[in-house]
């Protein structure tokens, strides 16, 4: 919406394709929980923390990535008019900072106002998603893991959780996670990835509600979300979440169009789907390539 002040088309234009590449702070909660879970908390010189750098990297390589695409783009978009910035400059003071602190928390009610609203109701759609699927299956697995159960009662515990993990996989939300996942296997992304992966085009913090939801269904311990993850695996025993696989998704986050918001927005601005599409487009192809060759380095 700031784009409003530049008067040249042209610059306007690359400004609404190129800023979602700057890593906003719905990226925060996906970015933390990773660098939690793959990262060391290691030092450098006694100040300089390894997870922090990392930070910094997914920071920087979106504005650096930005850079690139607008240079890119600039000789596709064929706008001719001259520019010029003229700006006048305010006169400075000191803030007052109870303006500061009010202004401070309004923001942060909006937030969690706005963010929780959109978390809670797809919270609520996944746990639906993620407890029922077609009947024929569920009846199906049911009859199967009671017939197991009484000629085995000994290991009744251990089949009562094959049996929540095997009702999660063929639930709607695993039979739609396990439809998309040779899509995203290459990234090294499993089917419960993929679902986080629609869900947060609604906002990218829901990703971490998706995962708590996706991850909680049929489980009575205490474990932590982090726990949980850790102790994923592939069905031939490989962990999920490695390096590599971590760094991959980080890196589809930094530069993924994820944000519906965003996307009504540059088409109110632009008056056209044209150009949502095309950023949605380029967007999601260039998380794509990127991650996957992160995958691959690491």
């Amino acid at each position: 919406m700031s784009t409003r002040n530049i008067e040249n088309k042209k610059e306007k234009l690359l400004t609404i394709l190129i800023t979602p590449l700057m890593s906003c702070s719905a990226r925060l909660p996906v970015y933390t929980m990773l660098i939690a879970l793959v990262i060391t908390d290691k030092y450098y010189f006694g100040f300089l923390s390894l997870q922090g750098l990392v930070m910094m990297c997914l920071y920087l390589l979106g504005t650096v990535m930005a850079l690139l695409v607008s240079y890119i783009l600039k000789w596709f978009i064929r706008v001719t008019e001259k520019s010029f910035f003229i700006l006048e400059l305010p006169v400075y003071r000191a803030p007052r900072w109870k303006n500061v602190g009010v202004t401070m928390v309004e923001k942060a009610k909006i937030f969690v106002r706005d963010a929780g609203r959109v978390i809670i109701v797809i919270s609520l759609l996944l746990w639906f998603l993620s407890s029922y699927g077609p009947g024929h299956r569920m009846s199906a697995l049911q009859e199967k893991y009671a017939v197991m159960v009484k000629q085995h009662p000994e290991l009744a515990d251990s089949l009562h959780r094959d049996l929540a993990a095997a009702k999660l996989q063929n639930s709607y939300a695993g039979i739609l996670g396990k439809t998309i996942e040779p899509v995203i296997k290459p990234l090294g992304y499993d089917w419960k990835i993929g679902i986080a992966l629609i869900t947060s085009f609604a906002a990218r913090e829901v990703f971490v509600g998706t995962m708590a939801t996706l991850y909680s269904v049929g489980e009575n311990d205490n474990k932590t979300l982090t726990q949980k993850l850790q102790a994923a695996r592939w069905q031939d025993g490989r962990k999920v979440y490695t390096l590599p696989a971590a760094l991959s998704l980080m890196v589809f986050y930094v530069l993924a169009m994820q944000c519906m918001s965003t996307l009504a927005v540059v088409k109110r601005e632009t008056r056209t789907w044209k150009w949502p599409a095309f950023q949605f487009v380029y967007m999601t192809g260039l998380a794509y390539v990127m991650s996957l060759l992160v995958y691959w380095i690491f």
